[in-house]
């Protein structure tokens, strides 16, 4: 696996990480399903190990994902060990009456802080990224003075953003005119390709880049077919509608002959366009089962310029009001 330097940070990265929301399990907020449904514990384990073994050294998580249990299992299975970099996000909490809400305030993050070491089994958080944090709660400035005491102290190494699914641009103009943070984490995919303008900039500023959801929750997998369905409790029951199956994979048709003569699998291309995007760091497809590991880890190829060019034309010309309509589903 190509290890790549995370930015302006001392930090080596893996090109191919663990997206480690699925391991989180179900999970609900009010009425609303936050996780993937139902997970074996065991099996989780395997995958982070089986991650491990094909070259994975990069993991991400949350304390929202799985209201913490991703954390506890990667602390498990890998505590304070110096080879893996662990990043967890801060920001989301369920209010009093069971409700997803923000706080991005500096009590709770520097008390998540200290509940993340503890599951994480860490003296020190790799990598602390504020969970979708917009303009408002930087000029407010509580998070900012939080993250830079919390690395004062050593509780942090190094500090990001995970910006905004389908509008990233004002929150990493934020940050890069400020000059503030060590990352950014973005959406980056066959479908939703907004983020490149931003990528392009910010790395080239220094920042670190993670490029998350290269798989569209599974769709880019070629795996989903049109009538497929999901457990009440698996976020892709709202947002993965059949209309959104039906014309992604009527669009994707069109990488059949890239996918012949490169020989690789559709999970394997979308995975390649990520990593092959100048100015990414990692990419962080979710991993749930040993297999899954080994799929997401298998022919990563670097493609050529004509080839993203093409990607992104079938993405522009095709993929375009698929995407208009996630954004819908939110």
């Amino acid at each position: 696996m190509e290890q790549r330097r995370f930015g302006r940070t001392d930090l080596k990265v893996s090109a191919i990480g663990f997206g480690a929301w699925g391991i989180g399990g179900p999970a609900m907020a009010g009425s609303m399903p936050i996780g993937w449904g139902a997970v074996d514990d065991a099996v989780s384990v395997l995958a982070l190990e089986r991650a491990y073994e094909r070259g994975i050294i990069f993991y991400d998580t949350a304390d929202f994902y799985g209201l913490g249990h991703s954390e506890d299992l990667i602390g498990r299975t890998f505590g304070n060990r110096p080879d893996v970099v662990i990043a967890t996000k801060v920001g989301h909490r369920l209010d009093t009456d069971g409700t997803a809400i923000l706080d991005y305030s500096k009590k709770h993050i520097r008390a998540a802080c200290e509940q993340s070491l503890r599951r994480l089994r860490r003296e020190s958080i790799d990598l602390y990224q504020l969970h979708s944090a917009r303009v408002e709660h930087f000029e407010q400035g509580e998070c900012l003075t939080a993250l830079e005491q919390l690395q004062q102290e050593g509780k942090v190494r190094f500090w990001g953003v995970s910006l905004n699914t389908f509008a990233p641009e004002p929150e990493a103009r934020f940050l890069m005119d400020h000059g503030l943070g060590h990352s950014m984490q973005l959406v980056l995919n066959i479908i939703n390709q907004r983020s490149l303008p931003v990528i392009a900039e910010a790395s080239a500023k220094g920042y670190g880049i993670i490029a998350r959801m290269p798989l569209q929750f599974g769709l880019l997998t070629g795996k989903i077919r049109p009538d497929a369905s999901f457990a009440s409790n698996d976020h892709r029951s709202f947002r993965l509608t059949p209309e959104i199956i039906r014309r992604t994979l009527e669009a994707l048709r069109e990488l059949d002959p890239t996918l012949r003569r490169r020989n690789i699998s559709l999970t394997s291309l979308a995975l390649s366009y990520c990593a092959s995007a100048p100015g990414v760091s990692t990419v962080i497809p979710g991993i749930k089962t040993p297999a899954q590991a080994d799929s997401n880890t298998t022919d990563i190829i670097a493609l050529t310029d004509d080839e993203r060019a093409a990607i992104r034309d079938i993405a522009e010309r095709r993929l375009t009001s698929v995407m208009e309509l996630m954004q819908k589903q939110g």
